[in-house]
């Protein structure tokens, strides 16, 4: 068991790895990118990396407030879920209706490590190769995949 402090000087020593590990690769377009605070262009619509002491997630998540266009977001991507698997080369988790840590309504599209430990500095060479080729993944994916939301901007 870790302290408030340890926990959180752990956390931001691995994304901060993480982010020095990321930092040289360009973007599908072949530009920068901040890849620990990856731009969509759209906003309630985000790429989203988590991780905690029991599981890591690389995620697609749709937070508008409105139900309604939340759920047209969602069929957008379903609509292109073909396109995403391809990048990926895997399947993914669709989830239409969740709720966040902070009790949110969102809608979300993951893909899941089960068990990780971001507080074990010995399960670091398993979560960056998990990280680095899905956000790479959802970098190729979006670079096309983006102009099907401008009719939803």
């Amino acid at each position: 068991m870790y302290s408030k402090t340890e926990a959180t000087q752990l956390r931001q020593a691995f994304w901060t790895t993480l982010g020095q590990y990321m930092q040289p690769v360009p973007s599908a377009d072949g530009g920068p990118v901040n890849w620990m605070n990856y731009k969509t262009g759209l906003k309630h619509v985000y790429f989203r990396l988590h991780a905690d002491n029991r599981y890591a997630t690389v995620s697609i998540e749709i937070t508008h407030p409105d139900e309604g266009l939340r759920e047209l977001f969602f069929e957008q991507f379903r609509e292109m879920r073909p396109m995403l698997e391809e990048a990926t080369g895997e399947a993914w988790t669709w989830e239409p209706a969740a709720i966040n840590e902070s009790g949110q309504p969102l809608a979300r599209i993951y893909c899941e490590l089960r068990p990780a430990n971001l507080f074990s500095r010995d399960d670091w060479p398993r979560l960056i190769p998990f990280f680095k080729p899905r956000l790479l993944a959802l970098d190729e994916f979006w670079s096309t995949g983006q102009y099907a939301f401008d009719e939803l901007r």
